[in-house]
């Protein structure tokens, strides 16, 4: 009798949710590639595993002593792959990373190469997956990590199958058409209640990015006005150049796009973490242990990922600095300042004073079958 690893997992999330489709929404399937695991399973076992219950599925006495092995099966699995490794005089291995367009882009690259120098009989197969389903990623078994994005204010869900390791914190500035952003006198980073006098562009409600950030601007005392919800960054940057409104600002997202852009501060602080989830079983792994040490090693070499306020960017500097990225006020590059502007843009009462301007460091070439999603 073989017993698949995937459809064992399926098992497992199903004891969890207790429905097909609250299974499949878990681990990132359809309810009817969840069904057909579990008919894998009942064929391969030779017993019915589970049974209809209204709307919900009860396991059977079979499905539950399976489930109660399954956990341990995959757990040993796990350990046997790393005890296997580290037998090895060399770490190597053969390790499934899932990515999502901008850390693949930007964090790939010199975390792999750093991999490569010091490690070479590890070999990293990327796959991009979306970045609020990279924790369900690693819990479904169809990648051993996965790059991820954590947010204070709508953080991932854990459980103990499942580890978080953070590679780095950014904080968040408001990224403004080039030409509007506040400025002169009281030298004062924005507010986000001010901020919502300002068209928005957000990724929806319901993803995590979106709703961190709703709940940050709500919990300083404003709502952000959305008139466009967009959760590919490059093109919500592009936007923001473009004069449509305005747009959160990481460094991360800054070395994607910059022009037409200028970065102000805000009086908050919000911020995301860059995030790799892992297997619990898998992080004793000498491969995995390695991978993880070279992204983190990589996200903290990229200067242009502020952390805080002495970032190279001026994202998230204090109040004596706007981080400029785009011509000025009143250029060309730029549409015209005021409250009239043509994009609905409103003018914002708080100011912040004028500050030195960024280096760019040429144009990103990213790959095109990858989103720029951050």
């Amino acid at each position: 009798m073989e017993l698949p690893g995937v459809p064992l997992r399926t098992l497992l999330e199903l004891t969890r949710s207790r429905t097909m489709t609250a299974a499949a929404a878990a681990l990132g399937y359809t309810p009817g590639a969840v069904s057909q695991h579990i008919a894998a399973l009942e064929r391969a076992t030779g017993t019915e595993l589970v049974c209809r219950a209204g709307r919900r599925v009860e396991l059977t006495d079979a499905g539950q002593t399976l489930a109660m092995h399954a956990e341990r099966i995959l757990a040993a699995q796990a350990e046997a792959v790393a005890a296997l490794e580290r037998t090895r005089a060399e770490v190597s291995g053969r390790l499934r990373l899932g990515v999502f367009g901008t850390a693949a882009a930007m964090l790939l690259p010199p975390a792999l190469h750093r991999l490569a120098v010091r490690h070479p009989a590890v070999r990293v197969v990327g796959r991009e997956v979306d970045v609020d389903q990279a924790y369900a990623e690693v819990r479904a078994g169809r990648v051993d990590l996965a790059l991820g994005l954590d947010y204070p204010d709508a953080p991932l869900d854990r459980d103990g199958a499942v580890e978080v390791v953070r590679l780095r914190s950014e904080r968040f500035s408001l990224a403004v058409p080039a030409g509007r952003a506040p400025r002169a006198a009281a030298g004062a980073p924005l507010s986000l209640a001010a901020a919502a006098a300002y068209d928005w562009i957000l990724p929806p409600a319901g993803s995590y990015y979106g709703r961190a950030i709703r709940t940050a601007c709500r919990r300083a005392g404003g709502e952000p006005r959305v008139v466009h919800e967009v959760t590919d960054t490059a093109t919500s940057l592009a936007m923001v150049g473009a004069g449509l409104g305005v747009a959160p600002l990481t460094g991360l997202m800054l070395r994607l796009r910059s022009e037409g852009i200028v970065a102000v501060p805000l009086r908050e602080t919000v911020e995301r973490h860059i995030v790799v989830a892992v297997g619990a079983a898998a992080r004793g792994r000498p491969s995995v242990t390695a991978l993880i040490t070279a992204l983190r090693a990589g996200a903290a070499a990229e200067t242009g990922i502020g952390a805080g306020p002495e970032a190279e960017t001026g994202i998230g500097a204090g109040p004596e600095t706007e981080a400029r990225t785009g011509a000025g006020p009143g250029a060309e590059a730029g549409a015209a300042a005021g409250p009239e502007a043509e994009t609905g843009t409103a003018a914002d009462p708080e100011t912040v004073s004028g500050g030195p301007n960024v280096t760019r460091r040429g144009q990103t070439v990213r790959p095109a079958a990858l989103r720029s999603q951050a």
